[in-house]
């Protein structure tokens, strides 16, 4: 069975890796929905935790696709992009759609959500990178 979920690790702050995420979402088509500070509401009541959290991020052009095959694919929007830190380092997270699509057999959203796995690897892959600049000649 495949992983249910891609992990890169990045140099950058939880808050930078955040914004980068927001940042590189639109020149893939997706826009970020809200960002859930998860840590902030375990805190409130009572369970304090490290930084954790949830940025939901949704292209309209999929999601319709997806259902207008199946409204049970609704459970799987809007796309989590989990932003935490674990071990001292910020790691960006993702659920591979392509997974809960099995989950779904003969509904036709295989294609579908292979196209948007592509897309939410690349912007979690992007907003992972450093930006350096290059030397001037």
């Amino acid at each position: 069975m495949k992983n249910l979920a891609y992990t890169v690790s990045t140099f950058k702050s939880l808050d930078e890796a955040v914004a980068a995420i927001e940042e590189n979402c639109g020149a893939h088509g997706f826009r970020v929905l809200h960002i859930h500070d998860l840590a902030a509401a375990l805190a409130e009541k009572g369970f304090p935790r490290d930084p954790i959290k949830i940025v939901e991020v949704c292209n309209a052009r999929y999601a319709s696709k997806m259902l207008e095959r199946d409204l049970t694919a609704a459970l799987m929007m809007p796309c989590p992009i989990a932003v935490y830190q674990e071990n001292g380092s910020t790691k960006i997270s993702t659920v591979l759609p392509s997974v809960i699509a099995e989950l779904l057999p003969g509904r036709s959203l295989e294609f579908t959500a292979e196209q948007v796995e592509f897309a939410l690897l690349a912007i979690v892959n992007e907003s992972a990178e450093e930006k350096v600049p290059l030397p001037v000649a």
